[in-house]
């Protein structure tokens, strides 16, 4: 899939990624409470996270960057979707590089390190994505950096979940996606 990123296939995986990521978001959402913004626990990052092992670091981003994107367009976070769409090419690069440097070795193992530092780095733009709306709604720095801090449990469990889950459905995918091509 990689080589063929401007094909009518890829395009239409992409969309069906966008659209699977909108839905994993939409449909299963859970809010938390939070010092910071309006946090909830969903499966867009995880399902992000898996777009960009199966289509590479182009249209994966640009899945993640319109599922996750169109639900804070659509779902009351436009004024901070940029930060969303921006979290987002900073995970397709991190996932992208280390797939990479493994030379694309898509073993139990290396799916499993890749989602775990897809959920740490998903703690860490979270953080800064906090504080930058913390300061966008006029917070000092100082109250931004606690507060965000103390607004990181809906994306600690939403990480872990990223962990455990991207290793399943990326696996469940390319098998189930093995067996439909030799029917066909």
């Amino acid at each position: 899939m990689r080589q063929e990123q401007n094909s009518l296939r890829a395009m239409v995986f992409t969309a069906m990624f966008a659209a699977i990521i909108y839905l994993g978001i939409w449909v299963f959402r859970i809010p938390i409470p939070a010092m910071v913004g309006r946090p909830f626990i969903h499966f867009g990052n995880t399902l992000t996270a898996v777009a960009i092992l199966f289509l590479g670091y182009r249209n994966g981003m640009l899945a993640g960057i319109i599922g996750l994107g169109t639900f804070d367009l659509l779902n009351g976070y436009a004024a901070t979707s940029w930060l969303t769409m921006l979290e987002v090419v900073v995970v397709a690069s991190v996932i992208s590089a280390i797939f990479k440097g493994m030379h694309y070795q898509d073993s139990k193992k290396n799916i499993m390190i890749i989602a775990i530092v897809a959920g740490v780095t998903k703690i860490f733009t979270t953080y800064a994505v906090s504080i930058v709306e913390d300061l966008m709604v006029g917070a000092v720095l100082k109250t931004a950096l606690v507060a965000s801090f103390l607004s990181l449990p809906a994306t600690v469990i939403n990480s872990i979940s990223t962990a455990i889950c991207t290793p399943i459905l990326y696996f469940a995918l390319k098998n189930g996606s093995k067996a439909i091509l030799k029917r066909i």
